[in-house]
């Protein structure tokens, strides 16, 4: 088949969160609950059966939409359905499931074995990336986590929509394998994704901040504390204290700010 007859066309890929320390029996159950949520997601934004490319892969599922099909609705109700599906799940199951979802667009080709493209490839990336895994440890409250390329932000999610919150969302750089691009990600009912900071060196804290201001990150990069110097009267001898470093042999120490009291009682 010829790559011409390759369409633009929405994908998504969405895959379960540790579902490798699961069971028989909890992955049915697990399996059941996935398939019942995307289906309750693409009935609530009225997108038919044979308007879906959907292949199976194990803990996650692989699809594509019909061009037809406002890419709005699946970044905005769609995904808003299949949170609320979730919460719903989890409320009443004793294993909890929590979703990572990639989104992309791009022209894809149905080879007859399945899906092909690098709209496809980046979508996978995107959902499997270690800064998508490592976003959702970081909020362990959270059921669902989307992560979409650059281009779907700026074409799609920056534009607005119903339950489309564009200000929620926070971009990094994802690295995998052949993959080196910008992603957007987003937590439904969170300000903000706790992003890790993946600088050499970097504490992964949850809620640390991320830096690159409202848009790129979730807060100024933190300025350099200034530099604060303290006298120290350390019986007749003078040292000083800056940047958390003594200058100066001293002994018995007593603390002043302003002028020096005098010492009535001889404690240090």
């Amino acid at each position: 088949m010829s790559s011409a007859a390759a369409v633009n066309r929405l994908v998504v890929f969405g895959d379960v969160c540790g579902s490798g320390a699961m069971g028989l029996e909890a992955k049915r159950r697990m399996r059941d609950a996935m398939y019942g949520a995307f289906a309750e997601a693409y009935a609530a934004v009225g997108v038919e059966v044979d308007r879906i490319h959907q292949e199976d892969r194990g803990d996650g599922i692989l699809a594509a939409l019909d061009p037809g099909v406002p890419p709005t609705l699946m970044v905005g109700t769609w995904i808003d359905t299949l949170f609320q599906s979730l919460r719903e799940h989890n409320a009443g199951s004793a294993h909890r499931m929590r979703l990572r979802i990639g989104m992309n667009a791009g022209p894809v080709l149905d080879d007859g074995r399945g899906l092909v493209g690098r709209a496809v490839d980046l979508a996978a990336r995107l959902c499997d990336s270690p800064t998508a895994r490592r976003t959702m440890e970081l909020a362990p409250g959270s059921d669902l986590l989307l992560v979409v390329s650059d281009w779907l932000y700026t074409n799609v999610v920056a534009e607005g929509g119903r339950y489309v919150e564009p200000e929620t969302y926070r971009s990094a750089r994802v690295r995998i394998k052949e993959t080196d691009e910008q992603a957007w990600f987003h937590i439904p009912r969170l300000p903000a994704p706790p992003l890790p900071d993946d600088r050499p060196g970097a504490a992964h804290a949850p809620g640390a901040k991320t830096g690159g201001g409202p848009v790129r990150g979730d807060g100024p990069p933190p300025s350099a504390p200034p530099r604060i110097g303290t006298q120290i009267n350390a019986r007749g001898d003078v040292a000083s204290f800056e940047n958390n470093v003594f200058h100066g042999e001293v002994t018995g120490i007593r603390k002043h700010r302003g002028a020096a009291a005098p010492d009535t009682d001889g404690a240090a």
